[in-house]
């Protein structure tokens, strides 16, 4: 690139050069032959001046007055009727610039100026024109060497921002070049770089959320197996723990579905209106055999037959999140309570543990912020899900550690 800009600024000057110094050259030229031939005139002028005044005076031609009239190196030959010829000066050799002059009288004079100066002056002229054009071919291949890197080197670095994109490095360099067309480049390669962050981000989000997610069903599905194979005997028992492990594994598919639907468009929930006791149940049929397990109870209070605007899904994973926080970071009983406030629904998750430290408080709902080396994830996936449904989870007491989640309260079937 910078060879052709080189070669292409280098001919546009060379054509400039051709264009105007062969015409000024040409006019010079003629100006300088113009200007001798006018001298030579104007010496023939005053020396037939000279000669009619001495005929009219009666004196002798002679050849030291007319002499004096003429410039170094001239010749010059007068003519009278009825007497010789008369010449005077040297005669030059070589091309001669000649002009004749004629008197009233029938005499002439003949001036002859050697055309050595002339031609010496319009060699000067070309020199120094030919002088003004390297000058400027040498100014144009500066120029242009200039404007090659100038533009070069933003090029190269546009280049670069783009091979570093494709490498997976997304970050914008935010670099302008005071060239409108390099710059618009150089804001189209840094808002794509912002879009390809995002979407990585996005990307790894979806991995962490749905690995951390997922986690919580497995655990207790895996749970709901094993009391399946220690009960292999007890058939009603098998098929009533293989109708809750199913129910467990549909709630891990609308898990897998709600992150996706998430990712692809958080603002687009599909809420419908629940009976909230169905959900809590099944939480309690799921999570109840861990909790026993661990010496602890998980037991459910507050009101009952309450209908509420939402996905059952969301509301079972949040729940799920929040009952999973209290068995591995609490202690003691486990309480699920509902309770109206104005026109929401509100599910309360209470445990008798420590409870939050005061130093985390509500930062606990951020993602790697967790006081018990955890991955700092559940909770923030959860207040995602329950928001992109259009509810709300709380924190709100520390110690006693109290989660709420704000349902919407809905129309039960019927119209009750």
């Amino acid at each position: 690139m910078k060879r052709r800009m080189i070669n292409s600024l280098l001919g546009v000057v060379l054509v400039m050069v051709v264009v105007f110094c062969v015409p000024i050259a040409l006019v010079e030229k003629q100006n300088i032959v113009n200007a001798a031939d006018a001298r030579v005139d104007a010496q023939a002028v005053r020396v037939l001046g000279l000669v009619e005044s001495r005929l009219a005076a009666g004196e002798p031609i002679t050849g030291e007055k007319f002499t004096s009239q003429l410039t170094e190196g001239g010749h010059v030959t007068i003519t009278v009727p009825d007497q010789e010829p008369f010449s005077a000066g040297s005669a030059p050799e070589g091309p001669v610039i000649s002009a004749t002059e004629y008197g009233a009288n029938g005499e002439s004079v003949t001036v002859v100026q050697s055309r050595g100066p002339v031609d010496h002056e319009i060699a000067n002229m070309l020199l120094l024109l030919g002088v003004v054009a390297l000058l400027a071919v040498q100014a144009a291949v500066a120029l242009a060497v200039w404007q090659a890197k100038r533009l070069a080197r933003p090029l190269t670095d546009l280049a670069e921002t783009a091979e570093r994109l494709g490498s997976g490095d997304p970050r914008p360099r935010d670099r302008r070049y005071g060239v409108p067309e390099l710059d618009r480049v150089a804001e189209v390669l840094d808002a794509s770089a912002e879009r390809i962050a995002r979407m990585l981000t996005a990307e790894r989000r979806l991995s962490a959320d749905a690995s951390h997610q997922l986690r919580t069903p497995l655990t207790a599905l895996s749970m709901r197996l094993e009391e399946i194979n220690a009960l292999a005997g007890e058939p009603e028992t098998v098929k009533e723990e293989s109708t809750i492990a199913l129910q467990q594994v549909e709630r891990l598919t609308d898990v897998v579905q709600r992150l996706l639907t998430n990712q692809r468009d958080p603002r687009s929930p599909t809420a419908v209106v629940f009976r909230l006791d169905d959900v809590i149940s099944q939480q309690l049929a799921e999570w109840s055999p861990a909790m026993r397990g661990n010496g602890r109870t998980l037991r459910v209070e507050g009101l009952r037959d309450v209908a509420v605007l939402g996905t059952p899904g969301m509301v079972a994973q949040v729940l799920a999140t929040l009952i999973e926080n209290s068995l591995m970071h609490g202690a003691g009983t486990v309480t699920v309570r509902v309770r109206p406030s104005g026109r929401s629904v509100v599910a309360e998750v209470q445990d008798e543990g420590p409870g939050v430290p005061t130093e985390l408080g509500n930062r606990v709902f951020e993602r790697s912020v967790s006081g018990r080396n955890s991955t700092g994830i559940g909770l923030a996936v959860a207040r995602d899900l329950a928001e992109a449904d259009g509810a709300r989870l709380e924190l709100l007491s520390l110690q006693p550690p109290v989660f709420a989640l704000f349902l919407t309260r809905g129309e039960k079937e019927g119209g009750a």
